[in-house]
């Protein structure tokens, strides 16, 4: 168990998922959960409006990816720390949140003792990724480099990764633009780019792809 009690904001859009991990993160780990939501937006105003120690947020979550969270949580609060909670363990998704900031980075499928433990671990400064997580960068670095293919995903930015998930949840581009806090112009050019990479020619291509990836759910 902490040693002492721990303000956390939790981000999950699934309620019975967030209500579970707030039921427990309050008996077994002394943890207060001062403020909860299911929408990434809401999430970067509740964290601006607590200023709590940790931030819990889902990667794929409505409205502003948690990415664009993390982002602009370490920009506005940055005694927030944030530890990740996606069910996602590419090593593009990892290294994306570890480089945006994020302390932690836990799988879903990981347990309740290894969330209390991650809980611990960054509120005390340290970093805390799940053990698979760990074990899965270890084995990558260590193909060999004639074995090691390309996925073109890869290739995308930061932001192309997140016009990605809006574009195939079917925003507009004005609609995107106003989400990520730049032109309808910019967000028109990400989009074209970001089609251009990865050789898509219509929505539908665009849609399968985001679900093939696991970025949007069929």
């Amino acid at each position: 168990m902490l040693n002492k009690s721990i303000s956390v904001v939790l981000a999950e859009d699934h309620h019975i998922v967030r209500r579970a991990l707030k039921l427990f993160l309050e008996k077994e780990g002394q943890c207060q959960i001062v403020g909860e939501t299911g929408d990434g937006l809401e999430a970067v105003a509740l964290v601006q409006k607590l200023q709590p120690d940790i931030l819990i947020t889902d990667l794929m979550i409505p409205r502003l990816h948690g990415l664009e969270v993390l982002k602009q949580v370490r920009r506005d609060c940055p005694k927030t720390r944030v530890i990740i909670l996606s069910m996602h363990a590419d090593d593009h998704f990892v290294m994306d949140a570890l480089r945006g900031g994020a302390f932690g980075y836990v799988l879903k499928e990981a347990t309740p003792v290894e969330l209390v433990q991650a809980v611990k671990d960054v509120s005390e400064g340290k970093r805390f990724l799940s053990p698979t997580l760990t074990a899965h960068a270890i084995a990558g670095s260590s193909q060999p480099p004639g074995q090691v293919k390309t996925d073109i995903f890869e290739t995308l930015t930061t932001r192309e990764r997140l016009v990605l998930q809006l574009a195939a949840e079917g925003l507009t581009t004005a609609a995107m633009a106003e989400k990520l806090f730049i032109s309808p112009r910019t967000a028109e050019t990400h989009r074209a780019n970001l089609m251009r990479k990865l050789k898509l020619n219509s929505q539908t291509d665009l849609v399968r792809f985001a679900i093939r990836k696991g970025i949007i759910l069929a």
